[in-house]
């Protein structure tokens, strides 16, 4: 039987080794490479055409989130399971709407990691309970987000608001953990959404479409 190959993508070094020893021991994983953030990720997934990859959310040059919707657009085969310490809702349905296949905390057992890699490559789709909770919880409110005529996502929705309170770039990755690169994608990618070509113009398209606070 073929190996499960498998990428992995974290910015801690420790976390990194320590994912590759863990899931080196199971006899149907193969790690086929190792990615400090979510560039690499994309490159090495690109190169290796692995078949899972475990990909951590808060990275530099390029987060987790932008990475998977990357990867999910040129290499639609791999499959992404987000991997992360983070418990924010926001983050689920962004790598969700963007077509990761799961999403677990990184608390997990390595046992339970490596049987969620199974569950995903034989086509299923996996959500901690916790997560799962959460977000039945937040669903009404999500809602609106996420039927927004433009099609923006739950990230791109909170580039928008802070690009509309006036931040800057910089200030609007310090205030999301992205890294300024990652901020201009998105605001690219918004701007095409709307079809807009400016700051201004995507506020006030923003307002007027309901789905932002006008006093904004």
């Amino acid at each position: 039987m073929a190996k499960i190959k498998v990428l992995l993508a974290d910015d801690q070094e420790l976390i990194l080794e320590s994912l590759h020893i863990v899931l080196s021991m199971e006899p149907d994983l193969e790690i086929v490479g190792l990615a400090k953030n979510g560039e690499e990720a994309l490159q090495g997934c690109e190169r290796l055409k692995p078949d899972i990859v475990l990909m951590d959310v808060n990275m530099p040059v390029m987060d987790g989130v932008a990475a998977t919707a990357l990867i999910k657009e040129r290499i639609p085969a791999t499959k992404i399971v987000m991997l992360t310490s983070y418990k924010e809702v926001e983050y689920v349905v962004s790598a969700l709407s963007y077509g990761a296949e799961g999403y677990l905390l990184k608390a997990i057992h390595p046992r339970d990691l490596a049987a969620g890699i199974r569950v995903v490559q034989a086509g299923g789709t996996l959500i901690s309970q916790e997560m799962a909770s959460k977000m039945i919880r937040n669903m009404t409110a999500a809602a609106p987000a996420a039927k927004n005529e433009f099609g923006l996502t739950v990230r791109e929705i909170e580039v928008l608001h802070k690009l509309a309170a006036g931040l800057r770039n910089q200030e609007i990755a310090e205030a999301l953990y992205l890294s300024e690169g990652t901020v201009k994608n998105y605001i690219s990618t918004i701007y095409s959404k709307l079809n807009v070509k400016g700051r201004r113009e995507a506020a006030r398209k923003a307002r007027d479409s309901g789905f932002m606070d006008p006093s904004l």
